[in-house]
């Protein structure tokens, strides 16, 4: 598209202006006169003149309007021109009679949406004019969801990455430690391994680590994968319940030792998530990911992570807490709007929460932080309310 296409700075209902180009200089007059009071109208009186137009305001162009007979470039040219350069303009022809049969050819093509017979009916025009505006507006929609669906996809891929690496990272650090470990057989068999454990059990615990870490990495690519597929369909995806992602993160986490044990779950306010539940699920163990490193840095007598599902003031909330250490409030007061790891040393890239914010705006919903003075942290992901998806 033209750098001069649509601005992001103006919503679909700011693109209102209608350029009409004829070189009749009477018929510009008498049109901007007569349509004026519905519409913003603009003028040209050739091809290169509606394209410097363009070039200008083109952004705030909705409909362009043009007679097909001109000196210049007939008007199908133009309006092919139109068509490849300024996606997002309505293209309407004028033709006489006696140019009907290439009109035809022109709509054909694809460069023409509508053609209106001269003279100009005021009643038919007016429709005309009001249906194309609005066409317009549906594809500057279109296009600005696509881009978010872009954006979105560009984004949680970067953090699936991140978030893959670490699950990753540690099976092939058991990988590497049991290679190590590997010995000649004493009695020369070349049927039989043999592995050095400094503690019984050792490698069976190593085993079954590794695999809750590719069960769990394996997981993510599944939600991530889900993700891309639904992004380019309509927004009418099932939704699911709130107490299925949640039991669904609790099943799958690949918690070490006695880290399942610390987990409860609160599901009683159970509601219907609004789509996108792929996305969600990277948010929740984002969330449960964060508590568990809180406690492993600052243990408390008994370790505890709670999720609970509630209804606050009509809103649909999921809540994660722990009793942890608690947030520092100099980095309270950055979550969730820009990146702040604690954890560099050891990889952490502090988009966590950014990209859970944005998962939640995606959605109408949004998150707060809470860490109330002496200790713990509570994460709250609030969701748009919709009566009719409440099940309560």
């Amino acid at each position: 598209m033209n750098p001069a296409g649509p601005s992001t700075t103006l919503s679909p209902q700011e693109v209102r202006v209608v350029l009409l180009v004829d070189d009749e200089p009477q018929a510009l007059k008498w049109f901007s006169r007569l349509y004026s009071d519905e519409f913003v109208v603009l003028t040209a009186g050739g091809a290169d003149e509606a394209l410097a137009v363009l070039r200008e305001r083109g952004h705030e162009v909705a409909v362009l309007l043009t007679d097909y007979r001109m000196p210049q470039q007939d008007g199908v040219l133009l309006l092919s021109t139109v068509s490849r350069e300024y996606e997002h303009v309505s293209r309407l022809l004028m033709s006489a009679y006696a140019d009907k049969d290439v009109a035809m050819a022109a709509v054909n093509q694809g460069h023409v949406e509508q053609i209106l017979e001269k003279p100009l009916d005021e009643t038919v025009t007016r429709q005309a004019l009001r249906d194309a505006r609005a066409a317009c507006h549906r594809r500057l929609r279109d296009q600005a969801l696509l881009r978010r669906r872009d954006e979105n996809l560009r984004e949680t891929l970067g953090f699936l990455a991140h978030e893959v690496r670490t699950p990753l990272a540690t099976v092939s650090g058991y990988l590497h430690a049991m290679r190590e470990r590997q010995q000649a057989p004493a009695c020369g068999s070349t049927e039989l391994a043999c592995l050095t454990q400094r503690r019984p059990g050792e490698f069976q615990a190593m085993l079954d680590a590794a695999l809750r870490r590719t069960d769990y990495a394996q997981s993510l690519v599944t939600s991530f994968v889900r993700t891309a597929r639904d992004a380019y369909h309509a927004d009418e995806a099932a939704s699911q319940l709130a107490s299925d992602l949640v039991k669904s993160v609790r099943d799958g986490y690949p918690f070490d030792g006695a880290e399942a044990g610390w987990l409860s779950c609160d599901l009683a306010q159970d509601f219907v998530l609004p789509g996108q539940r792929d996305l969600l699920y990277l948010v929740l163990c984002t969330l449960v990911k964060n508590a568990l490193l809180a406690l492993h840095a600052a243990p408390p007598p008994q370790p505890a992570i709670r999720i609970g599902l509630d209804v606050e003031a009509g809103a649909p909330v999921i809540r994660v807490g722990d009793n942890g250490p608690g947030i520092a409030p100099e980095v309270l007061e950055r979550l969730t709007r820009e990146p702040v790891t604690t954890r560099a040393e050891q990889g952490g890239h502090g988009m966590g929460l950014v990209f859970c914010r944005r998962v939640m705006q995606s959605l109408g919903g949004d998150i707060e932080v809470q860490s109330p003075p002496g200790g713990g942290a509570s994460i709250c992901l609030y969701f748009k309310f919709r009566e009719e998806e409440k099940t309560t």
